[in-house]
């Protein structure tokens, strides 16, 4: 007889790898609030980042010639001194103002790009926007463990291919998620229960990492940043939801 608990987890590991598959990011919303439904968050967060480190580093493997390497090292480094500063917001801030600020700024920057009639594109080196997403991706993967959505705005502006974007963000994601891993591992939460779930998972976790990848591969370059924009509304609905309700 199967473990109820162990087929919803793995159902909700499957939809997460499946959504981080096909657009690269956003799998942080899906994962780590429904599993924390049903198992620890200890095991629960410490789970979607081992998925995370696995996850890219398949589609590094498939797809590393797509990474646009500049980007992605600009990205991380950039992000590091974010990561203390999202840490002493999470301890000092005050929680409900600032996911209201982001999820208002995230919201309202999407409907603008999807309802202006000038398709905006960074110009060749824009360090500005470089610097400043993965700074901001720092904070906020410091603060709430969500990297993804100003990497997605900066990828979106760069005009990135689906295929590229994905891959790219991966580039960023992989040495994100294992520092993440590691200093999990360091405060003693690799247990053998997450163990357990992560060998349960992978069967789902292949399915959705090659159905993901067929999607992604379908997609065009105007319907994906349209695609983009539309989750990061729905990552800004849930960050302002999150704010009101709790």
């Amino acid at each position: 007889m199967f473990d109820p608990i162990v087929i919803y987890v793995v159902c909700i590991v499957f939809v997460a790898t499946l959504i981080r598959s096909a657009l690269g990011f956003g799998e942080a919303l899906v994962a780590v609030p429904l599993l924390a439904i049903c198992i620890p968050i200890t095991v629960a967060a410490p789970l979607a980042v081992l998925i995370s480190v696995l996850v890219a580093a398949v589609v590094l493997v498939q797809d590393w010639r797509r990474v646009e390497l500049r980007s992605a090292a600009g990205l991380i480094f950039s992000s590091l001194p974010g990561i203390p500063a999202g840490v002493l917001l999470l301890t000092r801030g005050n929680e409900h103002i600032v996911k209201s600020i982001l999820g208002v700024s995230i919201v309202g920057f999407s409907f603008y790009a999807l309802t202006t009639r000038t398709t905006r594109r960074l110009s060749d080196n824009h360090y500005g926007w470089l610097l400043g997403c993965g700074l901001l991706s720092g904070i906020l993967g410091g603060a709430y463990g969500m990297n993804g959505p100003p990497l997605a705005i900066y990828g979106a502006l760069s005009g990135w291919s689906p295929q590229r974007f994905r891959a790219t963000l991966q580039g960023y994601f992989l040495p994100a998620s294992l520092v993440g891993l590691i200093c999990y591992a360091a405060a003693g939460l690799w247990s053998p229960v997450l163990t357990h779930y992560f060998l349960l998972s992978l069967p789902a976790i292949a399915v959705a990492v090659l159905l993901g990848g067929a999607i992604n591969q379908r997609m065009s370059g105007h319907d994906f940043t349209r695609l983009i924009y539309f989750s990061l509304i729905a990552v800004g609905s849930v960050l302002l939801t999150q704010a009101i309700t709790r």
